[in-house]
């Protein structure tokens, strides 16, 4: 008896051991070789302007740059805008921490429209609006009113960023969109260096402790102007070059309609992707230190060596000078890393991450103003390297689809989890302890946690890109079916892969469901029939892979959007509400359609028609009935909704073999009907004799299906279900 949990533990630890070497070593060899960017020649500047244009890049360039500057004012003015309010160092730096804290209540919506509206007109208003808001923060009369101005300036830097990255993803080729990221993120030191030159300038020229004033007026001109221009872009295809390269280009093929994408899944299903979760928690992790450092240093700068607002800014801008050099060189690395070692952007980036630390702890040892200057801009420039390697990854390892959210993803994950409670941490150490102290202590740990995250990434990013290009060639494939056909499956699973935190259920899952086929599910427990129901049925999200309802894409799309469109799924168990009668149970189910009382009374009359053994228990509690009836309620409640696919998990689980019967030829009468049905069942007799096709999962994988009379030719799935026959094939084992 004592071996029992002996070997139950060995078990245990043998299985998680097995799912954590499948996480952290991909299988590359199930995932085609070719990968969009992955080897070929460099493209020129020249050829990507060609392309491309050059009016994409120069806009998003001029927003980089001048996007910084209301944020830079109020760092560089801090001292003045305290003065003007009677604020402390951590209400100043909350204030200002305020701008993030609305970029990331932009970011996903912002990105969601991207989907819905042309990207180019969003960025366009949104500047617009920046500029307005930047004029009116001017014009506060309190701290409270200049802290919500700044918050809402957030808002347009929040629809810029990720749309911006989006729009410049599509508008240039694969290989040039290294330099292309690195000429767009150079904007932003170039903003951070000219920023506080033009702002302590201006603030110098003007005078006095309330110049700041209108130093935000000033600022709102030139970010207006690059609004207006935004509105002549041309709005680029979504994911063009990468089927270009592994599709070519056939004029003749019809898009994929697909669903919309709503923010909780892509948020979801991006963190799903190994190299993209790691890359966004790494930089999450740095922006503790990356949003407290330039709002502490000004205030260094005021506290410790009295410099007034036209030598902070001058100095801040010198800090920034080394990143103009940086940002290009590790824009050319990029490109060629991309082209041949994509892993190793990541653990460069990971190198600069914790120089940027270490530069930035060397910095704040010396006294001497020269020497603090000058290694905190050593800090910058790897700082500002670090982040140019992030947009091509995300590019290559995100579906084009979703590239825009995954963009957002990564704002949020800097501005929330590490730029709001990174300020007011370091602000609070700060008032404590001073803001040499505070930055000695926040930043180390936040450059070598967030550059170790950075470094697991680099493991999983080739495999990622893979499988973005395999779902591309799949994606094609059904565009060239569907050229010669307007005959679509009404469900469609393709290459599905689905897991439960590190342990995956679903591998490369395929079913196809023609309108009015019943196809029935068979498998042992654990195979993963459920979950493929709760991922057709929108319940439940895929790692990889695609699911189209009539040829429409619905992979991403969420549960209500799929039962509004008519899949319908009775899920296993009791499906009633046990305390209301079972006209009460119809009734309910209703309640979302609005229909009438003379068209509810309607369809209940149908539903009788059907399911003729609830006609005497209409007003009977639905948790007094039979295990049967109960059944036989769930399906009546998903009936009544008059469903176009209707999916039924468990059928016959735990019941009588004469309420079965019935159940049968209650499938019997809807598939008479031409009702389209999906039915999980672990009887294999009962599925042979109520499908038309009947298709075995062994282990996550699609194994056999064919109609009953071609199963019943074939032993192998008897042997599978009864005698763990099937349990060696296909290298499930």
């Amino acid at each position: 008896m004592s071996e029992q949990p002996e070997s139950a533990a060995a078990l245990t630890a043998a299985l998680i051991a097995e799912e954590t070497s499948r996480a952290d070593h991909p299988d590359v060899a199930a995932i085609p070789d070719r990968v969009a960017g992955l080897g070929g020649d460099a493209v020129t500047l020249r050829s990507a302007f060609a392309v491309g244009g050059k009016g994409m890049l120069g806009v998003m360039f001029g927003l980089g740059i001048i996007d910084e500057f209301p944020r830079v004012a109020g760092l560089v003015l801090a001292p003045d805008i305290q003065e003007t309010f009677g604020i402390s160092d951590t209400a100043v730096l909350g204030m200002i921490g305020l701008v993030g804290v609305m970029l990331v209540l932009t970011t996903l919506p912002a990105a969601s429209l991207g989907d819905r509206f042309r990207r180019t007109r969003l960025v366009a208003w949104s500047s617009i609006a920046l500029g307005g808001i930047t004029a009116l923060t001017g014009a506060t009369p309190n701290a409270f009113l200049m802290g919500l101005c700044l918050a809402l300036g957030g808002v347009g830097v929040g629809t810029r960023l990720p749309n911006g990255s989006s729009l410049l993803a599509d508008n240039y080729p694969i290989r040039s969109r290294a330099r292309i990221f690195a000429i767009e993120g150079a904007g932003r030191p170039l903003g951070q260096f000219s920023g506080p030159l033009a702002v302590g300038g201006l603030a110098a020229i003007i005078g006095g402790t309330e110049a700041w004033r209108w130093v935000f007026v000033a600022i709102a001109v030139p970010i207006t102007l690059l609004g207006i221009a935004a509105m002549l872009l041309r709005e680029p295809e979504r994911g063009r070059f990468e089927r270009e390269e592994l599709l070519g280009i056939d004029e003749s093929l019809e898009p994929i309609d697909e669903g919309p994408v709503p923010l909780s899944a892509a948020f979801a299903r991006l963190r799903k992707g190994q190299s993209f979760y790691f890359l966004a928690v790494g930089i999450g992790v740095l922006g503790f230190a990356l949003a407290s450092v330039p709002g502490l240093v000004s205030l260094l700068l005021e506290d410790s060596y009295g410099y007034g607002a036209y030598t902070r800014g001058w100095m801040l801008a010198l800090s920034w000078s080394l990143s103009i050099v940086s940002i290009p060189f590790a824009g050319a690395r990029a490109e060629h890393l991309m082209r041949t070692n994509p892993p190793a952007v990541l653990r460069l980036m990971g190198a600069l991450l914790l120089a940027y630390g270490m530069f930035t702890v060397v910095a704040l040892r010396f006294d001497s103003i020269a020497l603090l200057i000058g290694f905190y801009a050593l800090a910058n420039a790897c700082q500002s390297a670090a982040f140019v390697l992030t947009a091509p990854i995300v590019a290559s390892v995100v579906p084009p689809r979703l590239r825009s959210q995954a963009f957002a993803l990564v704002g949020l994950y800097v501005f929330l989890m590490g730029g709001f409670f990174g300020n007011l941490l370091a602000g609070a150490m700060s008032d404590a302890w001073g803001q040499r102290t505070a930055l000695t202590v926040v930043v180390p740990p936040a450059a070598i946690i967030g550059a170790a995250f950075v470094a697991r990434a680099s493991r999983s990013v080739q495999h990622d890109m893979a499988l973005v290009a395999a779902d591309l060639r799949e994606e094609n494939e059904e565009m060239r079916r569907a050229a010669h056909t307007t005959d679509h499956p009404a469900v469609q699973v393709r290459s599905l892969d689905c897991s439960y935190g590190r342990v995956q259920v679903l591998f490369g899952c395929e079913l196809d469901v023609a309108t009015g086929e019943t196809v029935a599910l068979v498998g042992t427990n654990g195979s993963g029939k459920s979950t493929l129901l709760k991922t057709i049925s929108g319940l439940m999200l895929p790692d990889r892979g695609v699911v189209r309802y009539h040829g429409r894409t619905i992979t991403y799309a969420d549960a209500e959007y799929r039962f509004a469109k008519g899949i319908v799924l009775v899920r296993g168990g009791d499906g009633v509400f046990p305390g209301l009668s079972v006209r009460e149970n119809l009734v309910v189910s209703m309640t979302m359609l609005g229909l009438d009382h003379t068209e509810e009374t309607a369809r209940i009359a149908k539903i009788l028609e059907i399911f003729p053994q609830l006609t005497d228990r209409m007003e009977q509690r639905a948790g007094s009935l039979s295990g049967g009836q109960r059944q036989m309620l769930a399906l009546a409640r998903a009936l009544v909704h008059e469903p176009d696919v209707l999916i039924i998990d468990e059928l016959s689980l735990g019941l009588a073999p004469v309420v079965v019967q019935a159940l049968i030829e209650v499938i019997e009468r809807l598939r008479e009907r031409n009702q389209t049905m999906i039915i999980v069942e672990q009887s294999l007799n009962i599925a042979l004799s109520i499908a038309d096709r009947v298709v075995l999962l062994e282990k996550g994988r699609t194994r056999l299906m064919g109609t009953p009379d071609e199963l019943r030719a074939n032993g192998e799935i008897f042997d599978a279900m009864f005698l763990g026959g099937a349990a060696h094939v296909g290298g499930t084992s």
